[in-house]
């Protein structure tokens, strides 16, 4: 049996259960990689420069050797490390690295002669990437249900509250590690990389059949740092959308409740306020940092809404829209969940 299987039978064992391996570098690994793959780097970064220098300048022949030397100490804790990841499934472990080479090639040896179950996914990572990005411009999904509300309304919330309802959803800044405005990385992890984000965005989306529908929160094409795949920001402005409505107090609570432990946050809210300057004003801006060092945060948070975020997102109201009030809670997702059923249904005009 061949030790080398591609990209359709990889994902097939992947969505079985399957253990993916990187066996690229942690710094290849950091900027990219199959969603739920295991960095087992067969070189570290300095070993693989190292050896890419040898390649160049000496020749193949002395790059493989000075490879072979340094990954021999290495090979019985990488085979345990990989027969530990295998554990709990007889399905053999998938191996690849840049575009299916001498790495992931080396690493499915090792496993097989240790008598752990691999393949070698052809054309590796490259061969993924291509295919993401093949599915991301010409490929299809369901319908894209899209909430959409002034800041602080709760979309976020609701989604998840769906979620526990039984109702398929893309939380697109969760996938990105951003909130989506000009403070939205605060607290939390740093964002993937853009090639990172789009694998993520794939992973979802290829689930989501063309008959079905997904929930998604109406995004500007920038998330933080990262961009929405056009096709999937085009997908999100095509049907009726559902704007989600609750008073300014509401929404100031919602917002001190999306930054935990803000008070340790000061410093780090400082910068963005400053880069307001060039809409608000250095009048403005020097009372919000006043507000800031005085910790009235709801103080704070009440004036940007209403002279900075509102006035900024209101132009997103949608002319093709079914509005839910938030108010009272209690009911809300009843309210909600007719909504989608309306959207569903096409029973609004175009």
């Amino acid at each position: 049996m061949s030790m080398t299987i591609n990209l359709e039978q990889a994902l097939s064992l992947r969505d079985r259960g399957a253990v993916l391996i990187d066996a690229r570098s942690p710094a290849e690994f950091a900027e990219a990689t199959i969603p739920g793959a295991i960095n087992i780097p067969i070189l570290d970064d300095t070993e693989r420069a190292e050896v890419g220098r040898l390649y160049k300048q000496i020749g193949k022949t002395e790059a493989r050797r000075r490879g072979v030397a340094l990954v021999s100490p290495k090979i019985p804790a990488m085979v345990e490390q990989a027969a530990g990841l295998q554990a709990n499934t007889a399905l053999p472990a998938v191996v690849f690295c840049w575009r299916g080479g001498m790495r992931s090639l080396a690493l499915t040896q090792f496993l097989e002669l240790a008598g752990v179950p691999a393949r070698q996914l052809s054309r590796g990572h490259k061969g993924f990437r291509r295919h993401v990005l093949d599915f991301l411009e010409n490929g299809q999904w369901g319908r894209l249900i899209v909430f959409r509300g002034l800041t602080g309304v709760g979309k976020t919330h609701f989604l998840h509250r769906l979620v526990e309802a039984g109702f398929p959803i893309i939380d697109l800044e969760g996938l990105a590690n951003h909130r989506g405005s000009a403070f939205g990385n605060l607290g939390l992890p740093p964002q993937p990389t853009q090639k990172m984000f789009e694998a993520l965005i794939w992973d979802v989306l290829r689930k989501i059949p063309q008959e079905a529908f997904v929930l998604a929160e109406g995004e500007s094409r920038h998330i933080g740092r990262v961009a929405l795949p056009v096709q999937l920001y085009n997908s999100l402005q095509i049907e009726t959308s559902i704007w989600l409505k609750a008073d300014l107090s509401t929404r100031v609570r919602n917002i001190l409740s999306d930054y935990p432990a803000i008070d340790s946050l000061k410093t780090d809210f400082t910068v963005p306020i400053k880069a307001l300057k060039e809409r608000l004003g250095n009048k403005t801006v020097s009372r919000y940092l006043e507000l800031l060092d005085a910790g009235k945060w709801s103080e704070l948070v009440r004036d940007l809404m209403e002279n900075y975020y509102d006035p900024l997102y209101q132009h997103t109201l949608p002319k093709r829209r079914i509005e839910v009030d938030l108010d009272p809670e209690e009911t809300a997702l009843e309210r909600i969940q007719s909504a989608i059923s309306s959207v569903l249904d096409n029973r609004l005009d175009p």
